[in-house]
């Protein structure tokens, strides 16, 4: 069908939702909004769906939510007996509107369903799926993005967001059900009456909150450290969740920011909610000069990443990276661990190919084994069911990308800001009664390992050019790959599609054992890297950088040169 034709079946049959009428009114006639909305469907990656909330089938709304949950139906009936899958929702816009759609769809599908009652972090559906022994689990988020998103992430049995294989088979089935009629459907109440939708009692949530303190290592010196905390959920999940725990290993001062603390998908105060972006703490911040905290927390959306800030000599207030706060947690749990007997035998930490290598010094003088994999959590929380399956789950002692997420510990297999939070905290306080700021601390891991300096910087690619552009820029890399950048020599290019990493020099490949993917990273001179790679999960492209110097300010100075040379190379 043509764009115009999928618009006037809209307008037929889209009838269930009125915000979506509206919105077909009044692009009537705007060929250029029609196509935007149904030049291609919205895509059902690996992990779900994720988009721009509104009408049409390349948007985020109930009819593109009930076509999808219809194919996870009918993949968890053919897959299980007696399946059941956990939902959770963030404060997204529609979030508990999309959620309970997928909940009634499930339950007219004779699909058993466990919704939390009110809004939960994306670490909690991992939870909710492991402890109420589900066959899947489903959380409505699109995590940090702006607020006209929203997302649809799938969970399989293990609680790690689910595999290849089985979103190509969810996909299959998904492809096979028609937008309009192709669901099956009921009421959220008459599933709730009918048994089939069960409300996520307390007792789960309690359960959870002392599953993370038992990630703790000094939970015991907190209480007594005199930590001041600021702290913002950023209008997100974390508020109750991230207090509850802080609560409970001991920390009595807990600000928190007013405009950001309760529900609100709108985001009015940080309209990108990402603690990774220095503008989303700028109101925690502007409170930090007030309160005078040793440390400022802010947890995303979906409470899945955790940023912070803490205070310098002069009282400015200085962020940290998702890289240094990942790097000094493994420091610190090893250290410590190893110094209370409770480092497990045989320890291991994952991280992501994208993530600090410095780890790899951190995991080597404490005898850990390191491993990679590529970016994305689930391939952290894949590591953990590896161990598991062995008997030796035990065995993982932290994990961490460098986009600000974190785990300790196997009770869930996805990144979590509330144990994050807590680690944060305890390592804060721990420090504290040691004399020495986490500022201090920082600068004493880079003088004992050498000045790294990561960043990342996003092309945005917008729209259905941006998508073609994205793959030529990838297609052109392979094609030609640059010789240098930033007046560093490449010596080798790893391509995780080809599977393999050719040194420039010589032309030898080596084989490249990870699964494939769509990124491409080049080695340079002096131990400097450029990372590259299509978002899974936003329309823009990503590039990680990475440098060592012999100070912070040499390392910051060749990474501006290498980060300007390569946005050239890429034409932006």
């Amino acid at each position: 069908m043509t764009e115009q034709e999928l618009y006037e079946l809209w307008c037929e049959n889209a009838v269930d939702d009125p915000d979506l009428q509206d919105e077909l009114k009044a692009i009537k006639g705007d060929a250029e909004a029609i196509k935007d909305r149904f030049y291609r469907d919205l895509e059902f990656g690996t992990g779900g769906l994720r988009g721009v909330i509104g009408a049409g089938a390349y948007r985020l709304n109930i009819y593109t939510i009930r076509r999808a949950t219809q194919g996870l139906a009918d993949y968890v009936n053919g897959a299980f007996e007696n399946g059941s899958v956990a939902i959770a929702y963030d404060s997204r816009i529609k979030s508990d509107v999309f959620a309970k759609e997928a909940a009634a769809v499930l339950a007219a599908n004779g699909i058993k369903v466990h919704i939390y009652g009110e809004l939960m972090p994306t670490p909690m559906l991992s939870w909710a799926v492991r402890y109420l022994g589900c066959s899947a689990g489903i959380v409505v988020t699109a995590s940090h993005n702006p607020a006209k998103y929203n997302g649809y992430k799938v969970y399989g049995e293990d609680g790690c967001q689910i595999t290849l294989d089985v979103a190509n088979t969810v996909i299959g089935k998904i492809n096979a059900v028609s937008m309009f009629g192709g669901a099956k459907l009921m009421t959220f109440d008459e599933g709730v009456k009918s048994g089939m939708i069960n409300i996520i009692g307390q007792d789960v949530i309690d359960a959870y909150l002392d599953k993370v303190a038992e990630q703790g290592v000094h939970t015991d010196l907190v209480a007594e450290s005199g930590l001041k905390v600021v702290y913002t959920p950023l209008n997100g999940t974390g508020n109750k969740p991230v207090r509850a725990v802080l609560k409970k290993i001991g920390i009595k001062e807990v600000t928190v920011v007013p405009e950001q603390e309760n529900p609100d998908g709108n985001f009015p105060t940080c309209p990108f909610p990402n603690p990774e972006i220095k503008e989303a703490l700028a109101k925690g911040l502007e409170l930090c000069k007030t309160v005078k905290p040793d440390l400022l927390l802010a947890t995303d959306p979906d409470c899945d990443r955790v940023g912070i800030a803490v205070p310098d000599p002069e009282g400015n207030y200085v962020l940290f990276s998702g890289n240094e706060v990942g790097a000094m947690l493994l420091k610190y749990i090893c250290q410590e661990r190893t110094a209370l007997g409770t480092m497990p035998k045989n320890p291991v930490a994952v991280k992501t190919i994208v993530t600090t290598d410095i780890c790899k010094k951190i995991a080597a003088e404490y005898g850990v084994e390191l491993r990679e994999v590529l970016t994305g959590f689930k391939f952290i929380g894949e590591q953990i069911g590896f161990l598991e399956k062995d008997g030796e789950d035990n065995r993982y002692i932290f994990g961490f990308e460098e986009s600000y997420g974190y785990l300790a510990g196997s009770y869930v297999r996805d990144k979590d800001a509330v144990v994050g939070s807590m680690l944060i905290c305890e390592m804060a306080a721990f420090y504290r009664t040691k004399g020495i700021s986490l500022l201090q601390a920082r600068e004493d891991m880079y003088k004992q390992y050498g000045n790294y300096v990561h960043t990342q910087k996003s092309f945005q690619c917008e729209g259905a050019s941006g998508m073609e552009r994205m793959k030529e820029i990838m297609s052109d890399l392979r094609t030609d790959p640059p010789k240098e950048i930033g007046g560093l020599k490449v010596v080798s290019v790893a391509d995780y599609i080809a599977s393999e990493e050719t040194d420039t020099a010589s032309g030898s490949k080596t084989v490249l054992t990870l699964p494939k993917s769509d990124v491409l990273a080049f080695r340079l001179e002096k131990g400097a890297s450029v990372i590259i790679r299509p978002s899974g999960t936003e329309p823009k492209i990503k590039a990680y950088y990475t440098t060592i110097g012999d100070t912070r300010e040499q390392a910051a100075a060749l990474e501006e040169v290498i980060s300007d040379s390569f946005k050239t190379i890429l034409g932006f």
